[in-house]
């Protein structure tokens, strides 16, 4: 198991990014994020599990510390997967523009996003070929 996304920074790191979204619940069931939709959210996961589908089928899960939905507007696409919640989820939601402005204002959380878009995308992109 690769490690989180929150893994690389500190905890002072960690409570910036945290403040430059919002805390959201979600129930268990629910799919923050749609296949073929455009790319306007970003989440980091807190506590609770989803499912990230395909065309319906599983690829991967994700848990506490994971950030999804981050590829598609790093690649300025829309989104390759969908997401569902397999337990009651804690997040917090970006905006792609909070996004945008904390890649700018903290250099290590836009390499952070870059990398783990591009991991993604040539993943998907393998995936395919």
């Amino acid at each position: 198991m690769a490690s989180s996304f929150f893994s690389a920074f500190t905890p002072e790191e960690i409570a910036k990014i945290s403040s430059a979204g919002t805390r959201v619940t979600l129930p268990e069931g629910w799919a923050p994020i749609s296949e073929r939709t455009g790319a306007d959210k970003a989440y980091i996961i807190l506590s609770g599990s989803v499912s990230v589908r395909q065309h319906g089928e599983e690829i991967a899960q994700l848990g506490p510390g994971d950030i999804m939905g981050e590829a598609a507007i790093v690649n300025h696409s829309l989104r390759t997967a969908s997401v569902v919640a397999l337990s009651p989820l804690e997040l917090i939601h970006f905006t792609a523009e909070a996004l945008n402005r904390l890649a700018v204002e903290m250099p290590s959380f836009g390499e952070a996003l870059e990398n783990v878009a591009r991991e993604r995308f040539e993943a998907d992109r393998a995936k395919h070929s």
